[in-house]
């Protein structure tokens, strides 16, 4: 039994090792971004409850002081302020700092047009604050690649309305490895 599975395992690492392929000559392989768009939530839900877009055949029994609570909590939040995180990717006091934080703003902007970016004066300091997270492992993740093009990034607690669910549209990253000609 233990032969068996020996041979099996010698097959299966074979085939492994043949499948790694080597890149012709004069071509090399490396690895490429792709982003896909992920689809938003539906704008023509927004307003609605689940009850409204029930289908006919489902029939919810439920007492309507639940109902009720729940509406109410939801207008009650509404406006609401809540504690959410940022990442800093600018914070100087320095004479020059006005001009460099609206020069950091604008970078930023051009390079991640989907994020939303803010920049504030706090006496001394100006300050540029990117993102709207909920929870701390959204801005850890979204820190990365902003770590890449700001090295002294940091990530910040702030108390702000959240955007519209709706407003946000994402994007999946895959990467592919692709053949490119040795120049």
């Amino acid at each position: 039994m233990k032969r068996i599975a020996i041979i099996f395992t010698a097959i299966v690492c074979a085939f492994g090792l043949r499948a790694q392929q080597v890149p012709p000559p004069g071509y090399v392989i490396v690895d490429s971004l792709v982003f896909t768009p992920i689809s938003s939530v539906d704008s023509t839900l927004e307003g609605s409850t689940i009850f409204t877009v029930l289908p006919e055949n489902v029939r919810v029994s439920q007492s309507g002081i639940v109902r009720n609570a729940v509406e109410t909590r939801t207008r009650a939040n509404r406006g609401k302020m809540h504690n959410g995180y940022r990442i800093r990717i600018f914070f100087d006091n320095s004479q020059s700092a006005r001009g460099a934080s609206e020069a950091a703003l604008y970078r930023f902007k051009v390079q991640n047009p989907g994020i939303s970016a803010y920049r504030s004066f706090s006496s001394p300091y100006f300050k540029v604050t990117v993102g709207d997270f909920r929870n701390k492992s959204e801005a850890m993740e979204a820190l990365g690649p902003i770590k890449q093009q700001f090295p002294s990034a940091f990530i910040v607690r702030e108390r702000f309305k959240y955007p519209s669910i709706a407003k946000k549209s994402g994007y999946k990253v895959d990467t592919l490895r692709i053949l490119k000609k040795v120049e």
